[in-house]
């Protein structure tokens, strides 16, 4: 969460269509905080696209210690306009993925220190935190000006293992609308059990495993297949999809009519416990500058012992014609 406004200079795709897709085709996590995975692609002097899993060991303590300060840090910036944090937990030569934002530790406190004389009582209401390896990401509601709806705010953090301190930061912004399509908002949690929590830590190559492979069989092959993944009882929060997953598969095949051309990079995945979530640039012809887009998906074992993708939460946001740093969203 790092801008202020976002450009009106966009790739003017069909949102409603690229938006329905992703969210019918992907399912989240629980409300609260969750393990994280992997690490950053096609930037200078980051880590390449990764799954988390074969990535260097990080211990439990030390991931539950990086989705603690990452929420201390956001909290104490943007509720309380303490730039102390920033020294103590940012590195000073920050990599910073926001298009809006520069490079750098001093960026941040300029930034914040604008932002909390403009906004006094901003809340950054976080949802669920993931974490694995040196990543984290947090899923929050931030409202600049309490009474309205604010936004769903996607930050992604790497911490350097050496220092501990943060090295790294992606974000995804999306305004809250006024109404869903499923009469869900976009950070609940439907599916039993009703928890900010993920699961255990032995379900994530299992959960991992399942929600990778829906993804790149919808993206990739563009399979209306996939649907086999997602379980009959499915919880929608992206805005424009409804609850369920009948009529699903003619959905897709009806998007891979219109739009054949369409890409799919799938930069990171950051998975813990029952949660996944899926980082991605979204582009329905090779040409467009696309959207950037982070699925959350919650993956439960069904009756028949199978494991499927029973929630999704998303956000997404334009990719913009010009970027204030050269190190892409992803």
């Amino acid at each position: 969460m790092y801008s202020t406004t976002r450009s009106n200079s966009t790739s003017r795709l069909p949102r409603k269509a690229i938006a329905t897709l992703l969210a019918a085709a992907t399912v989240g996590a629980v409300a609260g905080f969750a393990p994280a995975a992997t690490a950053s692609a096609s930037a200078p002097s980051h880590s390449g696209l990764s799954l988390g899993l074969d990535a260097p060991y990080t211990s439990t303590a030390t991931q539950e210690r990086n989705k603690r300060v990452a929420v201390h840090v956001l909290k104490r910036l943007f509720e309380h306009g303490d730039l102390s944090v920033a020294d103590r937990y940012i590195r000073e030569d920050y990599i910073q993925h926001n298009p809006f934002a520069t490079d750098g530790r001093q960026a941040i406190k300029d930034f914040v220190r604008d932002w909390t004389a403009r906004y006094p009582d901003m809340q950054y209401n976080v949802k669920r935190v993931l974490a694995q390896g040196d990543m984290v990401l947090v899923h929050a509601n931030t409202i600049p000006e309490p009474g309205t709806r604010g936004r769903a705010t996607i930050d992604m953090f790497r911490f350097d293992k050496k220092s501990g301190m943060i090295a790294e930061h992606w974000d995804v912004e999306q305004e809250v609308p006024a109404t869903t399509a499923s009469g869900n908002d976009m950070f609940s949690t439907i599916s039993h059990p009703r928890t900010n929590q993920p699961g255990p830590r032995w379900q994530t190559p299992l959960t991992q495993k399942v929600a990778i492979e829906y993804f790149d069989m919808l993206t990739k092959d563009k399979n209306p297949d996939a649907v086999k993944y997602i379980a009959s009882e499915y919880h929608q929060h992206s805005p424009v999809i409804p609850d369920g997953s009948a009529g699903l598969r003619e959905q897709f095949a009806d998007f891979f009519r219109q739009f054949p051309n369409m890409v799919v990079e799938r930069h990171r995945v950051i998975t813990d416990g029952d949660l996944v979530a899926v980082h991605a640039h979204w582009r329905l012809n090779p040409g467009d500058r696309g959207q950037a887009i982070v699925d959350i998906y919650r993956v439960k074992k069904q009756k028949d012992g199978t494991l499927k993708i029973v929630e999704h939460w998303d956000a997404l946001q334009d990719v913009p014609e010009t970027s204030a740093n050269d190190n892409t969203m992803f």
